[in-house]
């Protein structure tokens, strides 16, 4: 009886350690994600300076919940999902650093709670250097603490696929795996609803095949509950689901098959927006990891074949390549945020690839291989820094030009209540506090006669490129030569405002 008691006891103290000794593993590996996430906000907070005002499309965005000015109009393709995720900071404060802290500090939070999604399918080192790789791209670190919505794309894109392996693989339902898809497939349709679908196109289609019909439905459930808003919006605002696509095409120049590959390689020296995109291809030396990152992405899945793990490498690559196609053959133009997406759905399959050059089957490392991976990343790094330093300071000089802009416009008595329209009038009325209105383009929300009828009641500027020909009805008004800016002022306006 002793001996049978002693033996519980044994048993018993060896569960206990057993069940510790998991813990502290999964303490380890939490706070080696901790760290990739904390760092990615620190770098953000050095490297792209919090006080860099609002750009084109932010100022679009954060009008919308803000009070600093009226709410510009908001075309077909975009969704409200950023403009949700300012309100918390934008819908009190018009103070541009706070929001880039409190959007920071939230995409390190949110990169850390995507990547534990995918512990068990990968090991934790491999994660941590699949993160630190998104991490650390200049593209990356550079809208991450903009209110912008292509990172947070790329973030529900993490989420969904790491939670859906997880769900695949689980012997009975995992509900913790099933609502993280639902998140994670929400949260990148109420951010781009278009991009949602592309991104969850494998998933859908895996679910089909192999028969995981919940799986399916709880992807798809995520995709319709983050749509609604756009859905609803079409209907109210544009006539129908069809009318907004058509319109979102058209305002993309026109939907079908467009080579942009090279587009995509030009805006990697920092082009944020490359349309047209022209010129010469970027040094070698800057799209050389854009090479690599296909050729990795496939000895990756080289590597998971052999280990008898195919799908969990499979199908990130498969929604990382439907997430690109669109960007890469579908729009006659590039900016490099688009591929957000791709890039973190190919991070963990690649630093699994690289793991597999540095070490052995036993775990060992090959010093050769293991220097030159060093030595490359270093130079990588070097890159994706002075990338990145010079479109901090390209970017925010001509945040400022604006800036000082708006404040000359105040001087010459166009305060709020007024209009802007023209050259930049969006994000210039943003700045200045005016609404926007064009008259014709991808952003025309207004007439002539509206136009002319606001003037007889608050102040209205009409803004041309230097030198440039304003519409007729404009070319009688007071011109005021502003740098960088020609400023046409409606009759009722002087220096103190309108008559």
């Amino acid at each position: 009886m002793a001996h049978g008691t002693n033996a519980m006891l044994v048993g018993m103290r060896r569960r206990e350690e057993a069940a510790v000794s998991g813990r502290s593993w999964r303490m380890r590996g939490n706070a080696l994600l901790a760290a990739v996430a904390g760092a990615f906000t620190v770098a953000q907070l050095v490297l792209v300076p919090p006080s860099m005002g609002l750009g084109w499309d932010e100022a679009v965005y954060v009008s919308q919940v803000g009070d600093q000015a009226p709410a510009a109009f908001f075309s077909a393709p975009r969704a409200r999902g950023v403009s949700l995720l300012v309100a918390p900071v934008a819908s009190w404060s018009s103070s541009t650093g706070l929001l880039r802290v409190y959007l920071a500090v939230l995409s390190g939070l949110a990169l850390f709670l995507a990547l534990r999604a995918w512990r068990g399918l990968f090991p934790i080192r491999v994660l941590a250097a699949g993160g630190a790789l998104f991490a650390s791209l200049w593209v990356t670190l550079f809208y991450a603490p903009q209110a912008m919505p292509n990172l947070w794309v790329a973030i529900g894109a993490l989420l969904v696929v790491g939670c859906f392996l997880r769900a695949r693989a689980a012997g009975r339902p995992d509900r913790r795996a099933l609502w993280g898809v639902a998140v994670g497939a929400a949260l990148m349709a109420v951010m781009r609803p278009t991009d949602a679908v592309w991104v969850a196109l494998p998933l859908l289609v895996t679910a089909l095949v192999v028969r995981h019909w919940r799986l399916g439905l709880v992807t798809a459930a995520g995709l319709v509950a983050g749509a609604v808003p756009w859905v609803v919006e079409a209907y109210t605002s544009y006539g129908g689901l069809r009318e907004r696509l058509s319109e979102a095409s058209r305002v993309q120049g026109g939907l079908g098959w467009h080579f942009a590959v090279d587009d995509q390689m030009r805006g990697l020296v920092g082009r944020t927006l490359c349309r047209p995109c022209t010129g010469a291809m970027p040094n070698p030396v800057v799209t050389v990891w854009w090479v690599l990152l296909p050729l990795l992405a496939v000895l990756g899945l080289v590597v998971a074949v052999r280990a008898r793990r195919t799908a969990r490498t499979l199908i990130p690559l498969a929604c990382a390549t439907t997430a690109a196609v669109p960007y890469l053959f579908l729009i006659g133009y590039a900016a490099p945020r688009f591929l957000l997406p791709a890039y973190a759905l190919l991070a963990v399959p690649v630093a699994d690839a690289l793991r597999h050059l540095v070490t052995t089957p036993s775990g060992r490392w090959r010093p050769l291989a293991a220097s030159l991976l060093a030595v490359g990343l270093v130079g990588h790094l070097a890159v994706q820094y002075a990338v990145l330093d010079r479109t901090v300071d390209r970017t925010a000089a001509d945040r400022r030009a604006w800036a000082r802009t708006a404040d000359a416009l105040h001087g010459l008595g166009v305060r709020p209540p007024c209009l802007l329209t023209g050259h930049e009038a969006i994000p210039l009325a943003y700045y200045a506090g005016c609404s926007s209105g064009q008259i014709r383009g991808n952003n025309a929300n207004t007439t002539t006669a509206e136009i002319l009828r606001t003037a007889r009641q608050e102040p209205v500027a009409v803004l041309s490129v230097p030198g440039g020909r304003p519409p007729s009805y404009a070319r009688g008004w007071e011109l005021h030569r502003l740098d960088g800016v020609d400023v046409r002022l409606a009759p009722a306006v002087r220096a103190g405002g309108p008559v």
